[in-house]
This record gives structure tokens, C-alpha cells and sequence, in this order.
């Protein structure tokens, strides 16, 4: 299963001005309250389609609007429903329901370009002390380099790599929540380089909190779990 975040501060700006330069500029924005409106949403239609209970393992970039995102559809609900709509940032209160495990990784996080770089995981463990941020080895963002924007061809191997390291686990439902670009170039790179029956429909960007399912059998990636037993 993957999901792009919900509709972030960010895409706000965006649709209220064209023009780049007069948009509010976030390194790392939150979700917008329509954001939290979608949270709410797919959280109540994954419960009731049963598929809440199945996926094992949740995998989410550490950007805030991936977590946010992350918690607020598979995390427990809390005593204090306001605290995970606001990022925790009342404090923490006692989860009162178990939740599938959620990992962050720098694999799956957006596009590196200028002006975009994710919090220091101190106020990540903070703020969100469901997410098991132990894959993550740096305190700092030392993946931002402010002057360059990631190519696609680099997004796209980052996401295979990602993929190989889904395949090593023993989970066989797991939500990946990240960013539109990763997600998309990912599944390019899928099609074209191992599995050219992925339908187009899952080629086409994705909007804010979609979900599409998609099932990687060994079988039909051979080459994608050779290489990563070389590697």
C-alpha cells in the first residue's frame, strides 16, 4: 500500500499563488487543515474496509507531513484526539490502543531540492513518539544540500533501493507513506526496468492521502531480489 501525505501547508501556498515568490516558503511544512480533514478520512475508511487491522508494518519518510500523516491514519488514537491533529504539540499523551510498528527512513523521503530539509529527530522523537526513528543515524538533515534539486534518475534509484529493502523483510502488508515525486518515479522505474505489468494508472501523480495497493511478487522482480542479495 502506498500514500502520499495529505495536503500539506505547502500545497496551500501553491494554490493560492502562481507566482513561487510570493508563496510562504516551508523547510519542512505540516499539514493544512484539509490535510487533517484527509487524515480523518482514510483512517475511518481503512477501518471500516478491515484493511486497518491487516497492513503489519508502517514505513513513512521523517518529513513532519509524512509523519503526521502516518500517525494520524495508523497510529493509536489518543485520550486527547487534538494532540496528534497538531503534530503533539500539547504534549504527549498515553496511546490506549495497540498500532501496527511505524519506521521512519531516509529512503523514501521527498525530492532533495532547496529550502527543504526535515527536522532535527530530537523533535521528531518528541513530537512523534510512536515512530521508531532508529533507522535514521544522523541527528541533522546532512542529505539537504540547498543549492541542487534532485534528478528524477536519482529519486527513482533511491526508490529502488528502497524497494530492495522492502523485499529483505519478513511483513508482507506494509503502508508505505511518502511524497508524490518518490512515489511516482518509483513506479516508473518498476515498470520499466522489472515489472511491465504495472498498469499506467499507477504511473500518473499522486494527490494528496490517495492510496493504490500494489503487490510485488518475487517471481515477477527476479532481477530486483538478485541484486539485492549481491549487495
Amino acid at each position: 500500500m502506498e500514500i502520499r501525505h495529505a495536503h500539506g501547508l505547502h500545497n496551500l501556498e501553491s494554490e493560492r499563488h502562481r507566482d513561487p515568490l510570493k508563496r510562504i516558503q516551508y523547510a519542512d511544512p505540516e499539514l493544512s487543515p484539509l490535510g487533517w480533514q484527509q487524515v480523518r478520512e482514510q483512517r475511518k475508511d481503512l477501518s471500516a474496509s478491515g484493511l486497518l487491522e491487516r497492513i503489519e508494518l508502517v514505513v513513512t519518510s521523517p518529513l513532519t507531513r509524512t509523519l503526521q500523516t502516518s500517525v494520524g491514519i495508523f497510529g493509536s488514537p489518543l485520550k486527547d484526539e487534538n494532540t496528534v491533529g497538531n503534530g503533539y504539540q500539547n504534549g504527549i499523551k498515553t496511546p490506549i490502543f495497540n498500532h501496527p510498528p511505524i519506521i521512519a527512513s531516509e529512503l523514501c523521503r521527498e525530492r532533495l531540492s532547496k529550502g527543504r530539509s526535515r527536522g532535527s529527530i530530537s523533535q521528531c522523537r518528541s513530537r512523534f513518539p510512536q515512530v521508531d526513528f532508529s533507522l535514521i543515524e544522523r541527528e541533522d538533515d546532512i542529505l539537504w544540500e540547498a543549492d541542487e534539486r534532485e534528478s528524477n534518475e536519482s529519486v527513482a534509484a533511491k526508490g529502488i533501493k528502497f524497494i530492495k529493502w522492502l523485499l529483505a523483510r519478513k511483513e508482507k502488508e506494509i503502508a508505505v507513506v511518502s511524497h508524490g515525486v518518490f512515489l511516482q518515479q518509483t513506479l516508473i522505474a518498476l515498470k520499466n526496468e522489472f515489472d511491465s505489468s504495472i498498469e499506467k494508472e499507477f504511473l500518473t501523480p499522486f494527490g494528496n492521502c490517495e492510496i493504490r495497493s500494489l503487490k510485488f511478487f518475487r517471481e515477477s522482480v527476479v532481477r530486483l531480489g538478485q541484486d539485492y542479495k549481491k549487495n
